[in-house]
């Protein structure tokens, strides 16, 4: 199944089936996935399969979910740094290179899908850490990635299969 993210009346929505959620994308809304680079704060437009989860063990359990799935570690990272050999990939920290700590304060990665999106092989320079996460009160956007209410994104995962997809549509 695809869960379509797109832009309506009221801002932007993503439909699981019958379903309808409020989401938030990047700051500078959906771009295209050629034109995407590495801290635009657009989100690609494209269809990206859902390849894993990853959960803060501390902070909530495993949900039902067909995914692959990982725990995130305090010492987990995301390399973002274009000319690295791990860029759009999980790190172990210290790590010198540019990264993102996958161990946040706040709670927008207690839920972390990652999207297929500039991988395998990772392009440099064409945009990393393209998730599917929590989103914050209020829904402001994101740097890119695509952003549901923890309720929502429980419910995606507990029918998300591998190979479904997220499709951002302009």
């Amino acid at each position: 199944m695809d869960l379509i993210v797109r832009q309506g009346e009221d801002g932007w929505s993503a439909s699981w089936g019958d379903a309808r959620f409020r989401c938030a994308i990047g700051r500078n809304g959906a771009v295209s996935a050629l034109a995407k680079r590495e801290g635009d704060g657009g989100t690609p437009l494209g269809a990206w399969p859902m390849t894993e989860l990853f959960w803060r063990i501390d902070r909530v359990t495993l949900p039902s979910t067909a995914l692959p799935a990982s725990p995130i570690a305090p010492d987990h990272g995301w390399c973002d740094a274009p000319l690295e050999a791990a860029y759009n990939s999980l790190i172990v920290r210290p790590c010198t290179a540019s990264h993102e700590t996958l161990w946040r304060a706040d709670e927008l990665y207690d839920l972390l899908v990652v999207l297929d999106h500039n991988r395998n092989p990772a392009v440099p320079f064409a945009g990393s850490a393209i998730f599917l996460h929590c989103a914050k009160p209020g829904y402001p956007p994101t740097a890119g990635c695509i952003a549901l209410a923890r309720p929502d994104l429980e419910q995606v995962l507990a029918q998300a299969r591998p190979g479904d997809r997220v499709v951002v549509r302009g």
